[in-house]
């Protein structure tokens, strides 16, 4: 490839939109319109374009397959501004076989699949915005990719499946990874304000400014959850691109006047060496050291999902020989995470095995293969994942008003109808918020009599 480009994708960059108030951000589009300008010199004839705000699939990267897309920003207002831009099918077709080759799922859309997916295939902003600042864009094919909920690992490894594909179908191209940084930069923006909003954003610029590409996979979890982003993923990507080359970012402008951070980036590249394995082997080394040190529960959920994916087959009870594990029974759940993000949880309110290690091995095999929501854990996603265990103890009758969603779960039963949701999570603040997310869960009306109960947890988490 010939390029390689940061863009964010705030509308209100084209006049027709923000009418002025784009004028706060000129420095985006400036740097913008120099990148559009720099690639009709690069001599290329496919744009590839990676966004956040496609089809997103928790478990595949989509792609588009027809001829043709087609989109307009009528949904901002400014109808007038449309594309119909030509798909490079061939470098698309070869990007999916490249990752077909290394497992990472893709999902190819089309106007056959489109209804099975519940999708409409229309050029969306995330992609449409810096295609805008490319100068003659209807002269160029266009790779869309929306990047998909996987595993920080995979997304770099897909990034690598697409420089391999431009090598073997020798087309010139460029590659735009489409993302706003942190949307929680100020008080009066849109989103709540967070203060690690622009440490998030300042730390993310200067690793792409100084080249330090490994240490994308090594920020701090806490600082990526708070952010609010939505450029991470598709710079992951980019990165797995650049693997093989020594790369740093020339930051073109950084602003965030309305509160989201808006970032623009070329990337200097010469010839260098692969990372791929080094992460690879950090992954494998958390893994390892995660095996040896921290607590018993989540030490033996782990083991047990290792063996079963190595030896297709849970731990023997014969396995375990830690007296707590093995003398006590408790109900049990297991959640399974990636970069913060839910992959997998189920657990039992009450023990239905012989003890806790039963329960465990038992929950962890559930939450990591036969959770509904997810796709059965894939071997690489072992070395990304932190693992919790809750144990439950036994719960009481409340009323509302006794509801404390920091400190207490909750169970809201309707005859056969059953739903529980764990204390102190992440974004279940008010018990109101506790109580109709477990109602959902449950699939019982708010105005259908039922009964409450809370209960303690013991949760015990990865270091």
């Amino acid at each position: 490839m010939k390029g390689y480009y940061l863009m964010p994708h705030p509308p209100l960059m084209v006049h027709e939109i923000g009418k002025g108030e784009e004028a706060k951000i000129q420095k985006t589009i400036d740097s913008c319109n120099a990148i559009g300008e720099e690639i009709s010199q690069l001599n290329v004839d496919t744009i590839i374009i990676i966004t956040p705000h496609g089809t997103i699939f928790r478990d595949a990267i989509a792609m588009i397959g027809e001829e043709t897309l087609e989109g307009n920003l009528g949904k901002f207002g400014a109808s007038k501004i449309s594309f119909k831009l030509k798909i490079d099918t061939l470098l698309t077709n070869e990007i999916i076989k490249e990752a077909e080759k290394v497992n990472i799922p893709t999902v190819k859309l089309n106007k056959q699949n489109e209804n099975v997916y519940r999708v409409k295939l229309k050029l969306d902003h995330g992609a449409a915005i810096p295609l805008y600042h490319i100068k003659d864009i209807d002269k160029y094919k266009i790779v869309h990719i929306t990047y998909g909920m996987l595993a920080p690992i995979e997304l770099y490894y897909f990034g690598m499946a697409i420089e391999q594909a431009c090598k073997n179908t020798n087309t010139q191209a460029v590659l735009i990874a489409s993302g706003d940084l942190s949307h929680r930069l100020t008080e009066d923006g849109a989103y709540p304000y967070s203060p690690y909003g622009k440490k998030f954003d300042l730390q993310l610029i200067d690793i792409l400014r100084q080249g330090r590409i490994s240490d994308l996979f090594n920020m701090d979890q806490t600082l990526i959850n708070e952010a609010a982003e939505c450029g991470l993923r598709s710079i992951y990507i980019l990165a797995g691109a650049l693997d093989g080359k020594e790369a740093k970012a020339d930051i073109l402008s950084y602003e965030g006047p309305f509160g989201v951070g808006y970032g623009v980036a070329k990337f200097n590249f010469k010839d260098g060496k692969s990372i791929y394995t080094d992460l690879k082997e950090i992954g494998k080394l958390k893994h390892l050291r995660r095996l040896k040190e921290g607590n018993a529960y989540t030490k033996l959920a782990r083991r047990n999902l290792e063996n079963y994916l190595k030896n297709g087959r849970p731990l023997s009870i014969n396995d375990i020989k830690d007296a707590k594990l093995l003398n006590n029974r408790k109900g049990v759940f297991v959640s399974l995470k990636i970069k913060g993000e839910l992959r997998g949880c189920i657990g039992t309110i009450e023990a239905v095995t012989p003890s806790i290690a039963e329960e465990i091995m038992h929950n962890s095999i559930s939450a990591a293969f036969n959770d509904p929501r997810f796709p059965p854990l894939r071997e690489d996603e072992l070395f990304e994942i932190d693992i919790s265990v809750d144990l439950l103890y036994p719960a009481q009758k409340c009323s509302f008003n006794e509801l404390d969603p920091k400190n207490y779960g909750v169970i809201v039963t309707s005859g056969r109808k059953r739903g529980l949701l764990l204390p102190n999570l992440e974004g279940v603040n008010t018990k109101e918020e506790q109580i109709s997310i477990a109602l959902q869960k449950a699939g019982i009306n708010p105005n259908e009599p039922y009964e409450i109960e809370r209960f303690k947890v013991e949760r015990f988490i990865e270091e």
